[in-house]
């Protein structure tokens, strides 16, 4: 079974603008209300450390492997649930620069596995916390360019 979610935002910055923002891992525990911990190596294979506050829990720690770091233009990540087939999930945020020095932030995650028919509601709660993340993250963004 697979599920796809997908949200978008546009910020008023450049696209190097936001990647600065959001590959500086240690930092999204200053701004980022989903993932409040994170780091790792951010190169393709590198694996990644991020704790999750979902809005309908306790935080959850894992592990991801980077599978595309494009920079300024693409961020992929893959994990699992316990065994492969089970619950997986391709986690993406791509950077495409919108008119007038604006970006498009298209983020989601593609989810595949047994269990995905059951956790309708927890992957209703991801869009939310995925759209709380993208709201923060414009907002950093937007706050840090007013004041250079």
């Amino acid at each position: 079974m697979r599920r796809n979610i997908t949200t978008e935002i546009t910020i008023d910055a450049t696209p190097e603008e936001v990647w600065e923002v959001l590959t500086d891992l240690p930092r999204y525990c200053v701004w980022n209300p989903f993932i409040r911990q994170a780091g790792g190596e951010l190169a393709p294979g590198g694996r990644l450390r991020l704790t999750m506050y979902a809005e309908s829990g306790k935080p959850t720690t894992f592990h991801p492997t980077v599978k595309v770091f494009t920079p300024v233009t693409e961020l992929r990540w893959t994990g699992r649930f316990l065994v492969r087939g089970l619950f997986d999930g391709e986690h993406f945020l791509r950077l495409s620069e919108g008119p007038g020095r604006t970006t498009r932030l298209e983020h989601g995650e593609r989810f595949r596995g047994l269990l995905v028919p059951f956790l309708g509601g927890l992957l209703e709660g991801t869009a939310r916390n995925f759209t709380a993340m993208n709201e923060a993250l414009r907002t950093r963004v937007e706050a840090a360019r007013a004041t250079s």
